[in-house]
């Protein structure tokens, strides 16, 4: 199907619904209001695309008029320089949404290899993400931050509550880089270590079932560095699910009730996001070209402190920034990602 006859069914299927609405009732109506609203911004774009495209045929027809022809050159060039952006946005409208791109997510950090230098690394990232959220007046609830004995952490879990979270951090899972010299390193010798990043979007009870006995519940009692975090009752929660395998650890919370649900919160999230690449999985390998695949194991990006500079790999972006971006500027490196990520969307959807 072409791309006009795509556009055509869009406006046609808009003025449907707007003469159902008038005699909807009920669940129905809902229905259908809900349908229109996520349509219209679409409509509006593919009408401004139609405006665009027959200003520019009025403004070329033109050109042939001597008296008019300094005039519409001007109007000419504008508009055949503002069809194609406006025919990309709408094609990138039209791509298969995904259903996880505006919610809230779950972040997972834990230092990979390294020892004591990536737990440091792994603290100073969880606090850029948390900077970045509230840059974006996104809600960041710590769920776990086991402090290891330097100050760095041994895992942190946070919950990122805002709308689109997802879409924008979804690039972040992988494996995360560090040169740079330790502070206890006494001959300045540069170390690499990694840390591990996860980013789930957040599912709801009705997104994935969990049977009470395919869980199996260990309770303990909480520890932590320095003293931190102990208590003398056993409120820390280690639930296994036993059919995958997944373990999931909480104890910030003095409540083995609070924890539990936190910890549920996090299983919920990681079965969600497995099934979502196990169904996607197959699509996304047919892709020439992708920015990452979450996993993981892949390595993603590298800051290094030496020459100041921050490189993600995927799409071979390199920023000589690095303390800009350790303080929670993303936005530019995420948007080169997200355009990459759309562009390949885009050739995939056009073969």
């Amino acid at each position: 199907m072409s791309l006009v006859e795509k556009l055509d069914r869009v406006l046609t299927r808009a003025e449907e619904l707007k003469h159902l609405l008038a005699t909807a009732e009920g669940g129905q109506f809902g229905a259908l209001s809900k349908e229109l609203s996520e349509l219209e911004p679409l409509v509006e774009k593919v009408e401004a695309l139609r405006a665009a495209e027959r200003a520019r045929d009025e403004a070329e027809a033109m050109l042939a008029d001597p008296e008019l022809r300094e005039l519409a050159e001007a109007e000419y060039l504008a508009q055949k320089e503002a069809v194609p952006a406006l025919e990309r946005e709408v094609r990138l409208m039209l791509l298969p949404k995904d259903i996880a791109d505006e919610r809230s997510a779950i972040l997972e950090i834990r230092p990979a290899a390294g020892g004591d230098e990536a737990a440091l690394f792994a603290a100073e990232l969880f606090r850029a993400y948390q900077r970045y959220a509230e840059s974006r007046r996104w809600r960041f609830e710590v769920m776990e931050y086991d402090e290891s004995d330097l100050g760095g952490v041994k895992g942190a879990v946070a919950e990122i509550a805002g709308r689109g979270v997802f879409a924008r951090l979804k690039y972040e899972s992988g494996v995360h880089r560090v040169q740079r010299v330790p502070a206890t390193e006494t001959q300045g010798r540069i170390h690499t270590s990694t840390v591990t990043v996860a980013v789930l979007p957040e599912a709801e009870e009705v997104d994935v079932q969990i049977n009470e006995s395919d869980l199996r519940i260990d309770t303990y009692r909480a520890s932590g560095a320095g003293g931190q975090h102990v208590n003398k009752t056993d409120s820390a929660v280690r639930i296994t699910h036993l059919p995958t395998g997944v373990v999931v650890a909480m104890q910030e919370e003095k409540s083995q009730h609070k924890n539990r649900a936190k910890a549920m919160k996090v299983l919920r999230a990681r079965l969600f996001e497995a099934e979502r690449s196990r169904v996607h999985g197959a699509r996304a390998a047919d892709r020439k070209s992708q920015v990452g695949t979450g996993d993981r194991s892949e390595r993603i990006r590298t800051y290094n402190f030496p020459q100041g500079r921050v490189t993600d790999h995927r799409i071979g972006l390199t920023l000589h920034k690095i303390d800009r971006v350790m303080l929670g500027e993303f936005d530019e490196i995420i948007d080169a990602l997200t355009a990459e990520d759309e562009a390949a969307r885009l050739a995939a959807e056009g073969e």
